[in-house]
C-alpha cells in the first residue's frame, strides 16, 4: 500500500511514522537497505504480515485470522489466506462487507466482493505459478472463503456509530488521513456535535415512530425510515443528525443521501433563481444578460391552473425529444385561476413553479440551489427538464438544512461540517477553516424567508409553528408517496426531516422506495404529517433556551410579472384547506434506485482513482426525467397532503396536500448547549482520544 517493494512496506509500517514527508522518505531508503542486507528474506515476509493492515481493526496476521475467520493463524487454510493478502492491497476497497462511509460508490459491499474474488483468484493462481500450490490443490478451491460478518462495537450503538462515520467521512475528505490510519487510532477529534441535541432529536423521531409505526398491525409500517439534520447557520456546523435507528444495526446513515427525492422543499431555490436572475424577454436569444432579464418579484402572478401547458420562456410549447407535451398537474387537480408566487408557495402549487422554472431557465434554477449549498453530484437530478423545479433531486437532509441555513443567514452559504480539529498526539493535524460566500443579496434571502414564514403561518406548514416564535419552511411529498420531507429554521438553527419506506436489508435484491400509502394508519404521508411533527418536536426542545429572535424584513424586491398566460387581472385564487385525506390517484412511477451505477476503474482512471466517476451525471433515488422519451420527474402539487413525486409521460404527477395537522401546541422547552468541542473516544464519543 505504498511502498515498491514488501521491504520497504515493513520498514514503514514497524519502524517509521505514516506522515508523508521528504525527511521520513530519506530515512526510509536507508533503513529499506539496512533491513535488506542484513535480514533473510523469509523473516522479512514474516514480518511485513506480522505488522501489516488488514481492516476492520485487525493489524498482523494473527488478528486478521481472528477477526475475519475467528481462528488462529496456524489454523488457516490457503484460500482464506489469499484473501486476507488481497486485503493487504486495501481492505475498504476488498472487504466484502463493503466501507460505504469511505467511498459510498466504489466500495460498496457488491462491488468490494466482486474486487475481492477477482483478487483471491489472482492470488491463488499465482501460487501454482511460482510453484508454491500444486493445480491439484488450487482445483479445490473453487468456492470463495466468505468471511465472518464484522462485528459492531457496542460503544457505536445508537447515534454515535452515525456521529462517528460523519465526523471520519469528512477526515477523509479534508486530510490525508485515511480509513486504516484512523483504525489503528491515536488520532483526537474534536466535533461540533452538540450531545443534548443529538438526543433531542433522536427521542422526538422515536416518539412519532413509536406513537404511529407498527410494522407488526400494518405492514405498510414495514420498512419506515427517519432522517434528520441541524445545522448553525451562523457557522454551518452540524449540532445533531438522526441516521437511523441505531448504527449497530442500520449501518448507512440516513443523514446521508439515500436517493429520496426532496419534492416540494426545492422550490424556494426556484424563487431565488427568480430574484436573482430574473424572468428572460421572450424576444431574446435563450441566453441573456442581466439588461434583458426581469426580476421577479413574490407578488408576481402566475397561471395556476391545473393541466398547464409547460412552454418554454419564448412562448413555444415544451416538449421532450419524443415530441411529447408537459401538462403539468396540481393536487386533486385543481385549478387556482391566477395566484401570486407567495400563495403559490403557500399551497404548494406546481405549474406556477414549474414554469416560472422554464421563464428564468432550469440551469439557472440548478445554480442557485448550488449556490445556496446543494453539490452538484450524482443526487442533483437532470435540469434540463421542467420537473427538475419541483424537487426531483435527492440529497441528503445535512445538505438541505445547510442550503435552507443560507436564507437563514441572509443570503451567507457556510458548506455544513463536522470537525473542528484532528490532532495527533497533541500535535495538530487538521483544523477546520470557515469559509463564508456571498450566495445571495440579503435582500433574496429576505424575502424567500418572508414567503416561507407564510407557509408555516397560513399554508402547509402550520403543524411545524413554534410558540412564540418565528419560523420558516416548506413541506414536500414525492409521486406514489415514495418520501416527505419537511425543512425549516429559526435565525439560530436549520433542519431538515425525511421520511420514507426502503428496506435496509442488502442482501435483498431489486430493493426499492416503497409507497406509504397506509403508513402510520393515514391515507398518506405528507411532508405536514410525521415529518413536521418530529421537525416540531424537536425544535420545541433544542430551541428552548435560546431567545426568540425574529427574522429581518423582507425589502420589496424586483417587478410584479405575469407567465403561464396569466392576465394582469388576477381571478379569485381558491383558498384550498389542508388536508390529509387526499383521494386522486397518483401518475404511476418507475421503479426508484438507491445505487447508481459507475464504471469501473479504467486505465485512465486508475485503480486507486475512485473519485473520477462523473459526479454530475447518473440520478440517483426517484427516478428522474428521460430526455429521450417519456419524461419522468418529480411533480409536486400542494402541500396540504402529499407532495407527488415523479410523474411519468406527458402529465406532471399530482402533488398531495401536505398540511391539515393544523398547529401542534405545547410548552417550548429543552436545552441547548451551543457547539461543542467533542472528541471520538473509545468509551465515549463526547470525550476522551482514539486508542
Amino acid at each position: 500500500q505504498g511502498g515498491s517493494t514488501i521491504t520497504q512496506q515493513y520498514v514503514k509500517n514497524s519502524r517509521l511514522s505514516q506522515e508523508q514527508t521528504l525527511s521520513r522518505k530519506f530515512e526510509e531508503l536507508f533503513i529499506t537497505l539496512k533491513v535488506g542486507s542484513e535480514m533473510k528474506k523469509k523473516d522479512v515476509m514474516a514480518g511485513y504480515l506480522n505488522v501489516s493492515y488488514y481492516g476492520r481493526g485487525a493489524s498482523g496476521i494473527q488478528a486478521a485470522a481472528r477477526t475475519y475467520y475467528g481462528v488462529d493463524a496456524k489454523d488457516l487454510n490457503a484460500s482464506q489466506c489469499a484473501f486476507l493478502a488481497s486485503l493487504l492491497k486495501g481492505a475498504s476497497y476488498y472487504d466484502p462487507a463493503g466501507a460505504p462511509e469511505v467511498d459510498p460508490v466504489q466500495a460498496t459491499a457488491a462491488k468490494n466482493r466482486v474486487r475481492a474474488e477477482k483478487r483471491w483468484k489472482w492470488i491463488l493462481d499465482e501460487e501454482v505459478k511460482d510453484g508454491r500450490m500444486s493445480q491439484k490443490e488450487r482445483d479445490g478451491y473453487t468456492e470463495f472463503p466468505m468471511p465472518n460478518k464484522p462485528k459492531r462495537a457496542a460503544q457505536l450503538g445508537g447515534q454515535i456509530g452515525y456521529l462517528v462515520n460523519t465526523a471520519n467521512a469528512e477526515i477523509y475528505e479534508h486530510t490525508k488521513i485515511n480509513k486504516d490510519m484512523l483504525d489503528q487510532g491515536g488520532y483526537e477529534i474534536h466535533t461540533t456535535f452538540d450531545q443534548t441535541k443529538v438526543n433531542q432529536l433522536s427521542k422526538a423521531v422515536k416518539r412519532v415512530y413509536d406513537e404511529n409505526i407498527d410494522p407488526k398491525k400494518r405492514p405498510e409500517d414495514t420498512h419506515v425510515q427517519f432522517g434528520g439534520s441541524s445545522v448553525d447557520p451562523k457557522t454551518g456546523a452540524i449540532q445533531a443528525i438522526y441516521g437511523g435507528v441505531d448504527a449497530t444495526r442500520h449501518y448507512q446513515s440516513n443523514a446521508d443521501p439515500t436517493g429520496a427525492a426532496v419534492g416540494s422543499t426545492f422550490k424556494p431555490f426556484v424563487l431565488a433563481a427568480a430574484m436573482e436572475y430574473g424572468k428572460r424577454d421572450p424576444s431574446g436569444d435563450a441566453e441573456q444578460d442581466e439588461s434583458q432579464r426581469t426580476k421577479v418579484s413574490p407578488l408576481s402572478i402566475y397561471n395556476g391552473a391545473n393541466k398547464l401547458k409547460i412552454k418554454k420562456y419564448n412562448g413555444d410549447v415544451w416538449t421532450d425529444k419524443a415530441g411529447k407535451e408537459w401538462l403539468q398537474t396540481n393536487d386533486d387537480h385543481e385549478s387556482y385561476g391566477n395566484i401570486t408566487l407567495r400563495e403559490a408557495m403557500q399551497w404548494s402549487a406546481n405549474s406556477p413553479y414549474v414554469q416560472l422554472g422554464m421563464d428564468v431557465g432550469t440551469d439557472k434554477v440548478k445554480k442557485a440551489a448550488i449556490a445556496a449549498g446543494l453539490k452538484d453530484d450524482r443526487y442533483m437530478a437532470d435540469s434540463s427538464v421542467p420537473s427538475f423545479s419541483i424537487g426531483t433531486s435527492s440529497p441528503s437532509t445535512t445538505s438541505m438544512a445547510g442550503a435552507y441555513a443560507t436564507f437563514a443567514a441572509r443570503g451567507q452559504q457556510r458548506d455544513p461540517y463536522s470537525v473542528t480539529e484532528v490532532k495527533k498526539r497533541g500535535k495538530p493535524e487538521y483544523q477546520h477553516k470557515a469559509v463564508t460566500k456571498s450566495a445571495f443579496d440579503s435582500v433574496i434571502a429576505d424575502n424567500v424567508t418572508d414567503v416561507l414564514k407564510n407557509v408555516v403561518a397560513k399554508g402547509t406548514g402550520t403543524s411545524a409553528q413554534l410558540p412564540g416564535r418565528e419560523v420558516a419552511g416548506k413541506t414536500g411529498t414525492t409521486d406514489d408517496n415514495l418520501s416527505a420531507w419537511f425543512v425549516g429554521y429559526t435565525p439560530q438553527l436549520s433542519t431538515a426531516i425525511s421520511m420514507y419506506r426502503l428496506d435496509d436489508n442488502e442482501k435483498h435484491k431489486n430493493r426499492a422506495f416503497e409507497k406509504m400509502y397506509g403508513t402510520g394508519g393515514k391515507d398518506k404521508i405528507h411532508g405536514a404529517s410525521f415529518p413536521a411533527q418530529v421537525w416540531h418536536d424537536y425544535m420545541v426542545e433544542a430551541m428552548k433556551k435560546e431567545k426568540a429572535e425574529p427574522f429581518p424584513k423582507a425589502e420589496p424586491i424586483g417587478d410584479k410579472v405575469y407567465g403561464g398566460g396569466a392576465s394582469q387581472k388576477p381571478s379569485p385564487t381558491p383558498t384550498p384547506t389542508p388536508t390529509e385525506t387526499e383521494t386522486t390517484k397518483p401518475t404511476p412511477t418507475p421503479t426508484p434506485t438507491q445505487d447508481v451505477p459507475t464504471p469501473d476503474p479504467s486505465d485512465t482512471c486508475g485503480t486507486w482513482g475512485w473519485n473520477c466517476q462523473n459526479d454530475g451525471g447518473a440520478n440517483a433515488g426517484t427516478v428522474q426525467g428521460n430526455d429521450g422519451g417519456t419524461d419522468t420527474g418529480t411533480s409536486q402539487g400542494n402541500d396540504g397532503g402529499t407532495d407527488t413525486g415523479t410523474s411519468t409521460g406527458t402529465t406532471g404527477g399530482d402533488d398531495g396536500s401536505d398540511g391539515g395537522t393544523g398547529t401542534n401546541n405545547g410548552a417550548t422547552g429543552g436545552n441547548t448547549n451551543g457547539t461543542g468541542n467533542n472528541s471520538t473516544g473509545t468509551t465515549s464519543w463526547w470525550g476522551g482520544t482514539t486508542g
